[in-house]
């Protein structure tokens, strides 16, 4: 979709709703596109390529990275959180005074039913457009499973949201509304749980097969991914069914034992799913993209300091202040002072627990994952330090003491730090720690820019794991072995080790069903998805996020409530409400 990403006009009086609009709606438009336009094959297309769009607020910029990372067992807040717009990242992490105000909470509430409105519009209008009828049911297959999945984004942080936006359920809506039809939230959360299963099973049995070598447009893979994930969230709500581990389990292995017609596989090194150059491999099922170094069609303001519009900042967000770090230590001599496009910006909005460098990846030799998802080696930018020239080795975070102290006693000219000097909010010395290095990106136009890589958001590697946890929760946990087997020999595999080596990594990496838990799965989603955009939803529709976060983030431990596992309902989506009686608000908030 890299060609036709710019369009992302609402090409009609879309409804008002959640928008920030009150009673009345006033327009002083300049081109004016109708309902009638979207009837046209050009505005039946380019009404897809607007949702398609609209995902990209979903996916990169500063609020989705929060909501969905910050505050989990996995990543907490750094030493520069965002403290505006109501507390945003600093709040988040802290769950303290976590109001309807939060800025980061309005990112998908704002964005999404506008495009799930594009999304009903095609699906509506569909046998008004004169355009070839396979054509057109693909294109209705790709606006379905987007739909769903906007609406898998809001249900996961907000529980029930409505499927009427103003016109009836899943319908096109074309007149300004302020109502919020969310009465009996139970009843309705069975109702967008049901909408989302049926609209990808849709997308799974329309899509074409395998997506574009080069795009990511959707295929039958990316649904039948998504439909399982669904089965999974539900199967642990109030609207479970009997059936949904089972069900989950069918899709997932779909698409598992199907994969050469899917045109999927995993890769053999794991480290290469996230190499840039390498975006578009036969593991990724689904990115939302980006062209590089074109800020125009990524909507992009300014490349070098925007927070908001449709960003990806990720490359920048998960970084400490490499700039800091003094070699040796004391001497004032900073040999990666210079920012580097590699490095990015050193933002330090969000941290990695402890839990998640010491506890989830606490085997770094058999299991390659710590090192593919982290850069724990910095280069010097810059001849400041005594000895050690640009493009050397500047500092090495080691990942146990013994190492460092290995290391040190070798006499080496770069600096190596322990484990015991790495920042967190309680230790805050250094300002330094494993940076997340699945989004670097070398091809900016200057360090402190966006990136204009794609967001990966689903991976061939989670349908294992979706597998895997089906089968333990629908009672059959062997089916399970194999499945975690397979990613766990993938894991263990580094280029350069001998046929010897690789077969004993692998056999220490081996489970076996007494292993199996709903937490080991946890662990494992961690170890092949941190960082991910993932894991708050991971573990707020699961029920593990209150428990774990307690064992594993003391920066959010002392006030974490069992009601955070939902967001607050945006005040400015109540405050424009008319009717009192339709303001509602989630516990606790």
């Amino acid at each position: 979709m890299k060609s036709i990403f710019k369009k992302s006009t609402i090409f009609f009086a879309v409804a008002c709703f959640l928008a920030g609009c009150s009673k009345k709606l006033e327009e002083h438009p300049y081109t004016q596109f109708t309902a009638e336009f979207l009837k046209t094959p050009a505005g039946f297309q380019d009404a897809l390529n607007a949702v398609y769009s609209g995902m990209r607020y979903d996916y990169g910029p500063n609020g989705a990275l929060a909501i969905t990372n910050v505050g989990t067992d996995e990543w907490t807040y750094a030493d520069q959180p965002r403290t505006g717009a109501d507390g945003d990242v600093l709040n988040l992490g802290t769950y303290t005074n976590l109001t309807p105000s939060n800025g980061a909470i309005l990112t998908p509430w704002n964005r999404n039913f506008g495009n799930i409105n594009t999304a009903n519009a095609i699906v509506d209008l569909a046998p008004e457009v004169n355009l070839d009828e396979n054509k057109k049911k693909e294109i209705v297959a790709q606006a379905r499973y987007l739909r769903a999945h906007l609406y898998m984004l809001l249900v996961t942080q907000f529980g029930a949201v409505p499927l009427d936006l103003g016109s009836g359920d899943l319908t096109f809506n074309k007149v300004p509304f302020s109502g919020f039809n969310r009465a009996s939230a139970e009843e309705l959360l069975v109702k967008d749980y049901q909408a989302m299963i049926d609209d990808l099973t849709y997308a799974s049995e329309n899509l074409p097969d395998q997506r574009p070598a080069s795009a990511f447009i959707l295929s039958k893979a990316a649904a039948l991914h998504m439909l399982a994930k669904v089965y999974i969230f539900r199967a642990y709500s109030p609207a479970k069914q009997s059936t949904d581990f089972e069900s989950a389990y069918q899709a997932a292995k779909k698409l598992i034992d199907n994969k050469a017609l899917y045109g999927v596989d995993l890769l053999q090194n794991f480290a290469d799913v996230h190499k840039q150059g390498n975006d578009y491999n036969k593991e990724v099922l689904y990115s939302v993209e980006r062209i590089p170094l074109n800020y125009v069609n990524n909507e992009v303001v300014n490349p070098g300091s925007d927070f908001a519009d449709k960003v990806n900042i990720a490359n920048n967000m998960f970084n400490p202040d490499y700039t800091s770090i003094e070699v040796p230590a004391g001497s004032g001599k900073k040999p990666v002072s210079a920012r580097t496009l590699t490095y990015g910006r050193p933002l330090r909005r969000y941290a990695p627990t402890r839990w998640l460098t010491d506890v989830a990846f606490a085997d770094k030799v058999n299991d390659s994952r710590y090192d593919g998802t982290f850069r724990t080696m910095w280069r010097a930018s810059s001849a400041e330090a005594t000895g050690i020239a640009v493009g050397d080795t500047a500092f090495v975070l080691a990942s146990t003491q013994r190492i460092a102290d290995s290391l040190n006693a070798l006499g080496k000219k770069y600096r190596i730090l322990p484990p015991s000097q790495w920042y967190t909010n309680q230790n805050t010395a250094l300002n330094i720690y494993p940076a997340l290095s699945k989004y670097e990106d070398s091809l900016k136009a200057a360090p402190n820019d966006v990136s204009g890589r794609p967001y990966i958001v689903s991976k061939f590697s989670e349908v294992y794991l979706l597998a895997a946890e089906a089968a333990i929760q629908a009672g059959h946990p062997a089916d399970a072995v194999s499945l975690l087997n397979t990613l766990r020999d993938r894991a263990a595999y580094r280029p350069n080790l001998t046929a010897d080596q690789l077969t004993a990594r692998r056999n220490a990496m081996h489970v076996t069903t007494s292993q199996l838990n709903l937490d080991f799965i946890l662990d494992e989603r961690s170890r092949e998805l941190a960082g991910e955009s993932v894991r708050w939803p991971d573990l707020a529709m699961r029920g593990k996020l209150v428990e774990r976060v307690k064992a594993n983030n003391p920066d959010g431990a002392a006030n974490i409530q069992p009601f955070h596992v939902l967001r607050p309902i945006p005040k400015s989506q109540n405050d424009n409400v008319s009717d009192p009686t339709q303001r509602y608000q989630n516990p606790g908030y």
